[in-house]
């Protein structure tokens, strides 16, 4: 039998309309629906970015969901205390002096007659404050040093390295007794002044060994050779990629700074009466933890739960930012 001619004379394969027709058309048409690649790289293939996949492992790890609602709560609670609480953290009453639960009064009462569970919540809005404060200034000071170290090393990079051995050298409880000790004021930054005194260094010098790799990359050694300048290679093409290990130690690093605080107000060093504190109500309370442990288990578990809750986002954080890890 012969071939089936096509209008202008070539042969099909299959005929006009026949399978191999229909099994373009279809292709064409499942294209146009889903542009998306098989293994879901997006649209017409293009590879997923490091955030979009960061995103997409965050979204399905419980870890990050339970302590991202906690945090949420907490900084909710710090910047509108009064949603929780209606009373006033600085009002005593000794007559009320160490008495335990009562209507109204959940958590019972300070050596002073304070409500407890009043000061448990103000004082949420003291270690979010210093958490935070302190986190965004280590983070912008020591990615700006590391950053231009790892960048142009030569002398600027010996310098900075060894000014953070200097840093690295001093306990922080200790430079904390000393620099606060001179300190009279009852806020929360000098507390926040000296944590980022001592914090940058870490960071610094985590930012310095993203850059140095992330320069060697070839899509940068490009860029240097098509003309770009210093300052669009770090913004363009080289922070984008380099920051991801710095957020990662800034998240985590977060809690720690929340202890910190705590610690140095409990030691009488930190915050000061009539600031609201869990460290300076740990302190209070420690005196009568035998007649009266609630003082002191309310402030404190509230202080575990903020500092866990922002160290298991850091981990999160972590586990979606490290590719080794996928």
């Amino acid at each position: 039998m012969p071939e089936p001619q096509s209008s202008d004379g070539a042969i099909s394969p299959a005929g006009a309309g026949g399978p191999m027709d229909l099994a373009l058309e279809e292709g064409t048409s499942l294209e146009k629906k889903n542009p998306a690649g098989p293994d879901g790289t997006g649209p017409a293939g293009k590879p997923r970015s490091l955030w979009s996949d960061a995103w997409r492992d965050l979204r399905r790890n419980p870890v990050f969901i339970i302590s991202a609602l906690v945090i949420t709560f907490l900084v909710i609670i710090s910047i509108w205390p009064s949603l929780i609480a209606s009373g006033d953290p600085l009002q005593a009453n000794l007559d009320d002096a160490q008495k335990g639960s009562e209507p109204g009064h959940p958590f019972g009462f300070d050596p002073q007659g304070r409500d407890v569970y009043t000061r448990v919540v103000y004082g949420t809005r003291t270690s979010v404050t210093v958490g935070v404060c302190a986190t965004l200034g280590v983070a912008i000071l020591g990615s700006l040093f590391g950053g231009l170290a790892g960048f142009f090393g030569g002398w600027w990079d010996s310098i900075l390295s060894r000014l953070t051995d200097v840093f690295f050298g001093i306990p922080v409880v200790l430079g904390g007794l000393v620099f606060l000790s001179v300190v009279t004021s009852s806020t929360v930054w000098p507390v926040v002044g000296f944590i980022v005194l001592l914090g940058w260094p870490q960071i610094a010098r985590i930012a310095r060994g993203s850059v140095i790799t992330a320069k060697q990359n070839d899509y940068v050694q490009a860029a240097r050779a098509l003309g770009a300048s210093n300052s669009r290679m770090m913004l363009r093409h080289i922070t984008p990629n380099a920051i991801a290990p710095v957020i990662v130690v800034a998240t985590i690093a977060l809690g720690t700074y929340i202890s910190l605080e705590a610690t140095l107000s409990y030691l009488g060093v930190g915050l000061k009466d009539p600031a609201v504190s869990w460290g300076i109500d740990i302190s209070a309370a420690s005196n009568y933890i035998r007649n009266a442990p609630h003082m002191l288990l309310w402030p404190a578990g509230a202080l575990a739960i903020t500092v866990l809750a922002f160290i298991m986002l850091g981990d999160a954080v972590r586990d979606a930012l490290d590719p080794k890890l996928r």
